[in-house]
């Protein structure tokens, strides 16, 4: 798919978990493409809660598309009930156009996605599903392992095609402000495998010190979660959705991103040189 930047939608976008991590990328672009956007969160000045129902209506009321992106995966138990919910509720108030982030490789991420798409049957529906993000290697879950020099993680010798989440974001806004995705699923990855290993690799070489890989079985990870104060219910979820993730069905490429936005992907070690750069991973 070629990109069509002529005719860019101006229609009022919400978009929900706003302050996440490709959330308020998406608000960033979509401000800077002139695209009248909300910005929902919790404590933001459009409040959107995924846990408060009551929330969704007045974030929706007067939006044209959405862009959904649920907390705290896809894959979690309740989250086609709220697919559900929120694809009536999005219809009820004259949303048209959404997109949807999913899993890639995520059976019960699939089943919230049959949620969504048959509550919003009203709608134009877009579902980007995402490879594991190389920014949860700079501003997530493993952000503290690079630091302590340690990145400790259920992936075993796994290979993965990180995508970067800038690349995610530019992908969100086409769907949202260009005509021609309605009804499509963009599968995204990066350009190339890498094993958790070769990632340890390409950020040391970034940042000039090492770090390193330590692989660690499901209930290893479950209970390191838990000592950092994660609830069990989420640590147990969390160790067994990457486990699961990370088990080489999804080790392969896609052209998702070239496709949409006529432009190869950032490669993993691209990403981390920039990180570096911009103090990702500077203590201070």
């Amino acid at each position: 798919m070629t990109r069509n930047t002529e005719n860019v939608k101006r229609e009022t976008v919400l978009v929900t978990s706003g302050t996440g991590k490709t959330g308020r990328r998406v608000v960033e672009r979509l401000a800077a493409r002139g695209v009248p956007v909300r910005a929902g969160s919790r404590g933001g000045e459009v409040r959107f809660d995924w846990a408060d129902e009551s929330s969704w209506a007045p974030a929706l009321r007067g939006v044209d598309a959405a862009y959904v992106a649920y907390y705290p995966d896809l894959a979690a138990p309740g989250a086609p009930e709220a697919m559900a919910a929120f694809g009536r509720i999005a219809v009820e108030n004259g949303v048209h156009r959404l997109v949807l982030l999913s899993g890639r490789g995520e059976p019960q991420a699939v089943v919230a996605e049959e949620k969504l798409r048959g509550a919003a049957a009203g709608a134009t529906l877009t579902v980007v599903r995402s490879a594991f993000f190389a920014q949860n290697f700079s501003e997530g879950v493993l952000l503290d392992g690079v630091f302590g020099g340690e990145v400790v993680f259920p992936a075993g010798g796994t290979a993965e095609p990180f995508v970067d989440a800038d690349d995610l974001a530019d992908v969100v806004v086409a769907a949202l402000t260009e005509e021609g995705h309605g009804g499509l699923v963009h599968e995204l990855t990066g350009p190339r495998l890498l094993t958790f290993d070769e990632v340890a690799s390409e950020i040391t070489l970034a940042v000039g010190r090492e770090v390193r890989y330590v692989s660690v079985t499901e209930p290893q990870y479950a209970a390191a979660l838990e000592e950092f104060g994660m609830p069990a219910p989420e640590a147990g979820f969390l160790a067994e959705l990457f486990t699961t993730l990370l088990d080489g069905h999804n080790a392969r490429t896609t052209d998702g991103v070239e496709r949409v936005l006529g432009r190869a992907p950032k490669d993993f070690g691209t990403f981390a040189r920039e990180a570096a750069e911009d103090g990702s991973w500077t203590a201070t």
